[in-house]
């Protein structure tokens, strides 16, 4: 076992078994205590959509993530600071990380211009110009009051040419430091974010640049942007067990259940994803024995429910026959009953691993719990979330 206080006051990070490169871990921030390998709920807008904090909360979430760049825009950081912070602001009673802005710089680049200095586009809401550095991230994250707050990175597209990826490599390690020399909210920690692509030696070189500032964790980002799944799973392999020992290992943006089993196995520790969430608006529940498409007709008169093996409140007490006549009279309860279940089933898989972790039958129990979640998914040909 070890222990370990991170360079910010009031955090911890401690090794309590491992497994091979899988770890079994505790981050402890002022306001809760986070038991990984976990997933974080997304609350894009202060919400995790469908559900109140107390429902989130009782999916077993003790950390969940919010989005800088819309709460920037809307309602605005310096409102949510009157507030008393975001937590407050939305009634979440437990840790919250938030990210950068940096996806959506990624994800506008029709909107966008990038320059040494920071990132210039129009918003999506009203059309305006908006300027994002790297100080302005850290002060829309000050006043948000987040327990975890993420650099200012630049995200590269999958498919991007080495040239592009260095570039991104070289502007996020500037914004790195500048991201450190800015003031943090009291009690707020810092995570680093490495960059690089598909390339293994771009990755090594900038994990050794990253990993060599003050920070309380580091991040994985660029992953699941087009690039080829194996391709995303070898690099892992490759570079999780590589990262600072003593601190948090977040891979951003990922992923579906079988993403998280691998990572996991690689040695990642904080994960998140709005798979979860959005595919649950859309029919889609995440079980133990696969996917299962509410919307399909077979689950008409079926009075069974959606996961024998799953423990929340909905699998005890609906049926899918149920919640098909739900989605067919377009209730609004379905949404909100998919999303309970799949974020339970988050909570539930991420807790199988920590025990497997323990009890050192990680890799056992990885190969088995795919196996079954394949042969029983309902949607042949496709990775989760497609």
């Amino acid at each position: 076992m070890s222990a370990h206080a991170l360079p910010t006051e009031g955090f911890s990070f401690d090794v309590l078994a491992t497994d091979g490169p899988a770890r079994r871990a505790r981050f402890r921030t002022p306001r809760a205590v986070v038991e990984t390998p976990v997933f974080m709920p997304v609350g894009t807008q202060a919400s995790v959509k469908g559900l109140t904090p107390s429902e989130v909360e009782a999916t077993g979430a003790r950390i969940i993530l919010a989005n800088t760049y819309h709460l920037w825009l809307r309602p605005g950081p310096e409102l949510i600071d009157r507030f008393g912070g975001t937590q407050r602001f939305m009634g979440w009673p437990h840790a919250m990380l938030t990210d950068s802005g940096g996806f959506q710089v990624f994800s506008l680049a029709a909107r966008r211009k990038i320059d040494d200095d920071g990132v210039t586009f129009r918003s999506h809401l009203t059309g305006d110009l908006k300027r994002l550095t790297p100080e302005e991230s850290m002060r829309v994250q000050r006043l948000l009051r987040s327990d975890v707050a993420m650099v200012l990175d630049v995200c590269p597209p999958g498919a991007a040419e080495r040239r592009e990826i260095e570039q991104a490599m070289r502007l996020t390690t500037d914004w790195a430091a500048r991201c450190l020399a800015a003031p943090a909210a009291e009690g707020q920690a810092r995570f680093g974010i490495v960059q690089g692509g598909v390339h293994e030696d771009l990755r090594r070189s900038h994990l050794e640049d990253i990993a060599a500032l003050p920070f309380d964790g580091f991040a994985m980002g660029g992953f699941s942007v087009g690039e080829p799944i194996e391709t995303m799973y070898a690099l892992l392999e490759q570079l999780a067990p590589t990262m600072p020992a003593d601190r948090p290992r977040y891979l951003m943006g990922v992923g579906t259940p079988y993403d998280l089993i691998q990572a996991v196995g690689s040695g990642v520790d904080l994960f998140d994803c709005v798979l979860p969430t959005r595919n649950a608006r859309n029919g889609q529940a995440l079980t133990w024995h696969g996917r299962v498409n509410i919307k399909q007709s077979r689950h008409t008169d079926d009075d069974a429910a959606l996961d024998p093996d799953c423990g929340c409140s909905v699998c005890a007490t609906f049926s899918r026959g149920y919640l098909r006549h739900l989605y067919k009279a377009n209730e609004m309860l379905l949404p909100r009953l998919l999303t309970h279940h799949n974020l339970h089933f988050y909570g539930e898989l991420m807790q199988g691993a920590r025990s497997a972790i323990e009890e050192a039958r990680y890799a056992s129990w990885a190969a088995a719990t795919t196996a079954k979640m394949r042969e029983g998914d309902e949607i042949d040909g496709a990775r989760a979330g497609a």
